[in-house]
């Protein structure tokens, strides 16, 4: 984000829209319990509330109890002219003490009323300073004592806000702002970051997504670092690296000194932690250049990790890598899911960390081990002058694969003899096998091969929205989407880039048609017994492309979107969004509108509600004044963003 020289944190010092007013706490306070104190319901990134208001009885009178704008009307005629605000509102609120907070659509904090939705403060911004502004995931709470504050960032800031007021923490760093660009190499980029800062214990911990935008085009990069801050002074508590220096652990898996210039491997997505045994859970991902690895052979360590900190010190207490040298930007996408399970009589404190490439992860989360085993399989290699893919990868023997994986005749679409035929033409011009199928160069033969077509793609299998689990039953329930994708490389520009070869489109395939390249479903939600590391069922997750002129006649049952969705599972409950058409890859003609409750049991849908627009953020619940609610940012090319909260009828 750009500032007039001169300009200074103190200038994002938030400020109540009512002078003079002072926000009193609800004296129904429900406790606890009842509220949404983190952004996926707890430090652990289950997406669980015990609430039960809202129930397989009556959740079919669920009607919409109000709405609010991604922008509040104050800070909306702030806006410069011409200046367009995205609909991809990817925020989600937390609910402490009886007010909501949560990133507007331009990054700045705002708290509201939980029953009606109304302002309560919005920080405060100048009419400058709006160049690159966009939605944040999410915001954090802390207290201890008598203390409390909220955390959020913007641009490379990350402020100390008082809940109550929106005034800044004047102990914090400088004025209530510390700069995330202290440190950095500006020559390499700017800090950038769109995800929702962890609080554990008195640490608050902050992701990056340094080089992301570029990480398919250049070798070079600042690596994604993770650091910890001091959540009363904001001063640097640690920083762990993600690229180990000379002397350091993992640093010997960068053949010929590529550490020295590979960048990213950030925690771009989402943290978890254990409070109880003070240990941060970060999901690393993939490095530059993502899909061509000439330049940096090696398994590339601390890259596509689970990596387990200590929240004091930052010390890595173990690793587990689920893709050694990652050639398919196979990041892990989501939050590490803290679940406790019962496996074989045995109580374990385990994590499960859900892929793009469809597996479950599922490890002990003191130590790292994997519950069941694992095996080095052999995958294919690499036809790329200068590569050298990695001979194996690791493949969990439980829970089965959630998403399919790998592409062969077998899989394509076969609805009728035609679309059979298109298919199977339209893959003759691909290099097509299992999972771990290596990119391949685009042959200049217009009739040659024009890439590796990947299943999962690199926007497929799980991805930010995560899955939700269940403490009283041990089932993750996992959204997932099937999303072929042409892994292509062309020849690079060595003397700009360094790279022999770079990503080309790296687009989303599907038929001349507009229909998808393999066989329903297209977007799923599978329900995963963790305790027996076995799938209890799964189903198509909405209607997908089954109106579709070339399918109406054939009257299918529903055939999923590949989607974005989002999970939210309650005592009694399971709900599942459609992500909408506007979220970043969506398949063309893809995106879908509706909220369903399913049995969790059984996957049957309850309740269904078709919304103005598909989901952007992720669910959130809480009980108000007696009330429950259920919260979702939606938003749609043609439809402004907003959140819009559920309940019974008063």
């Amino acid at each position: 984000m750009t500032r007039r020289h001169g300009s200074r944190p103190a200038r994002w010092l938030a400020v109540s829209l009512f002078a003079g007013a002072v926000m009193a706490l609800s004296a129904a306070n429900d406790g606890p319990a009842r509220e949404w104190r983190y952004y996926s319901g707890d430090n652990g990134a289950k997406k669980y509330s015990p609430l039960d208001q809202i129930n397989k009885a009556n959740v079919s009178s669920l009607r919409i109890a109000w709405r609010r704008p991604q922008l509040d009307p104050a800070i909306a005629s702030l806006v410069p002219p011409g200046f367009r605000i995205s609909n991809n509102f990817r925020s989600t609120p937390i609910m402490v003490n009886g007010v909501m907070y949560a990133p507007d659509g331009v990054g700045l904090a705002e708290a509201f009323d939980p029953e009606n939705g109304s302002t309560r403060w919005v920080q405060k911004a100048g009419a400058d300073d709006f160049a690159g502004a966009t939605s944040n995931r999410g915001v954090a709470y802390w207290s201890q004592g008598g203390e409390e504050r909220l955390f959020t960032h913007r641009s490379h800031y990350l402020y100390a806000l008082d809940p109550k007021t929106g005034d800044p923490i004047a102990g914090f760093g400088d004025r209530g702002a510390v700069d995330l660009n202290a440190g950095l190499d500006r020559s390499l980029g700017q800090y950038h970051w769109a995800s929702t800062p962890l609080v554990v214990r008195d640490v608050v911990v902050m992701g990056s997504a340094m080089a992301d935008q570029d990480s398919a085009t250049k070798k070079e990069g600042a690596p994604g670092d993770v650091h910890a801050y001091d959540v009363r002074t904001g001063k640097p508590r640690w920083t762990f690296r993600i690229i180990p220096q000379p002397g350091e652990e993992g640093n010997d898996t960068w053949e010929k000194d590529s550490w020295a210039y590979t960048g990213a491997g950030n925690v771009w997505s989402l943290m978890s932690a254990d409070d109880e045994l003070g240990y941060v859970y970060l999901p690393t991902t993939s490095v530059t250049n993502d899909m061509y690895g000439g330049h940096r052979l090696g398994a590339n360590l601390f890259s596509d990790c689970i990596v387990c900190v200590d929240a004091k010190t930052g010390r890595k207490v173990w690793h587990f890598q689920t893709v050694h040298h990652d050639l398919f930007d196979y990041d892990n996408p989501a939050a590490p899911i803290l679940v406790d399970i019962t496996v074989g009589g045995r109580k374990i404190k385990a994590l499960v960390q859900v892929t793009k490439q469809s597996f479950a992860y599922v490890l002990d989360r003191v130590t790292g081990k994997p519950v069941w085993p694992m095996e080095e399989r052999p995958v294919p290699a690499s036809a790329v002058p200068g590569e050298k893919a990695s001979p194996t990868q690791l493949f969990p023997t439980r829970p089965p694969a959630f998403d399919r994986q790998g592409l062969s005749v077998d899989d394509l679409i076969d609805f009728t003899p035609e679309l059979r035929a298109q298919a199977i033409e339209l893959t003759s011009h691909f290099v097509t096998g299992p999972l771990f199928t290596p990119p391949s160069v685009v042959n200049a033969d217009p009739n040659g091969t024009q890439g590796t077509i990947q299943l999962p793609g690199s926007v497929g299998g799980a991805d930010w929205t995560g899955a939700a689990f269940d403490p009283e039953t041990g089932m993750l329930y996992v959204p997932s989407m099937t999303n072929p994708f042409v892994a292509n490389l062309v020849p690079g520009k060595p003397e700009e880039t360094g790279l022999r070869y770079r990503a080309s489109d790296r687009r989303l395939i599907q038929l001349p048609n507009g229909l998808p390249l393999t066989k329903p479903p297209y977007g799923r939600i599978t329900a995963l017994d963790l305790n027996r590391g076995e799938q209890a069922w799964m189903i198509p997750n909405g209607d997908g492309p089954r109106n579709h002129p070339l399918l109406r006649d054939l009257h299918l049952g529903p055939l999923g979107h590949s989607v974005r969705a989002a999970p939210l599972v309650t005592k009694t409950l399971l709900f599942v969004t459609e992500g909408d058409q506007i979220n970043v890859r969506t398949p063309p003609g893809g995106g879908g509108r509706k909220i369903r409750a399913y049995d969790k049991a059984t996957g049957r849908v309850v309740w269904e509600q078709e919304m103005d627009a598909g989901s952007t953020g992720t669910l959130m619940t809480y009980l108000y004044k007696g009330r429950q609610y259920l919260v979702v940012a939606i938003g749609g090319q043609n439809h402004p963003a907003e959140f819009v909260a559920f309940a019974l009828p008063k």
